[in-house]
């Protein structure tokens, strides 16, 4: 259920970019002032449009909340020639993009009731930078959420195809590919990955700049999916709450290399 309600959310994703294209077809900037076009401001202004309104000033003051602030830039982004034609195919995306989200929600809340009992591991997870609830969802579903059938965590980490093979000899090192794994939950991983990088002030977004430095963003990145799969292991085997070990780790961990990469910095003199 959850990997068919992965596949709903796409097909309303796609609906609503056929909606993005229709409306660069007016000339109308939209979705380059506003994150999501089917928001609530986005909506607002694009039943107004199906209603008949063109006036770019009085569109634009129907946005709310932080929208509002942009206000003179979508004035200028509305600016454009909305035709009947655009009015069916806007109202149509609409509609289907209502319909999709109504059978995902439909999905949400079966899998809620199937989870019922799991509802502890699920907040545990959701914990995790990068995962959330429907990502708990997901790893509950892929996993069966029973650690005892994976060894150790670095066992996950393979299962889930995110732990790069040892490929040495004589002292070189060649690459080492991960295997494909489980693909639902290794995309998780991925997207769960990005996000978690982009918060600065984390653990894992030092470790991935500390990796990237030294090996380049993709592996930085696989490494990412791996710490997250561990983390999953040990907050499902360990029944706890994922344990942020915060942006100085490293110096914690060794103090006497952090010391010689702040010293070999260049300076600058006056």
């Amino acid at each position: 259920m959850t990997r068919r309600r992965t596949e709903l959310v796409r097909a309303a994703g796609w609906e609503a970019q056929r909606l993005e294209k229709e409306l660069e077809d007016t000339g109308m900037k939209l979705s380059a002032l506003l994150s999501d076009i089917t928001g609530a401001s986005g909506r607002a202004i694009l039943e107004a449009l199906i209603a008949g309104e063109r006036d770019p000033a009085r569109l634009a003051d129907l946005t709310r909340g932080k929208a509002r602030n942009k206000i003179p830039a979508l004035v200028a982004a509305l600016d454009g020639e909305f035709t009947d034609h655009h009015a069916f195919m806007v109202r149509h995306y609409l509609d289907e993009i209502d319909r999709w989200r109504g059978v995902i929600a439909t999905f949400d809340a079966r899998i809620a009731a199937l989870l019922a009992d799991r509802e502890q591991d699920l907040a545990n997870l959701a914990t995790i930078p990068g995962i959330g609830r429907l990502g708990a969802e997901i790893i509950i579903a892929e996993t069966g959420g029973d650690m005892a059938q994976f060894t150790s965590a670095r066992h996950l980490a393979s299962w889930a195809g995110v732990c790069p093979g040892q490929n040495e000899s004589a002292g070189v090192s060649r690459s080492g590919r991960t295997r494909p794994g489980n693909s639902n939950l290794k995309r998780l991983l991925g997207i769960a990955a990005i996000v978690a990088i982009r918060r600065k002030d984390t653990y894992l977004a030092v470790f991935f700049r500390r990796i990237a430095a030294r090996r380049g963003g993709r592996r930085a990145l696989v490494a990412v999916m791996h710490k997250l799969a561990i983390a999953i292991w040990r907050v499902l085997h360990n029944k706890t709450a994922y344990r942020e070990l915060g942006t100085n780790h490293f110096t914690k961990r060794d103090p006497e290399r952090a010391m010689r990469a702040w010293s070999s910095k260049p300076t600058t003199s006056d």
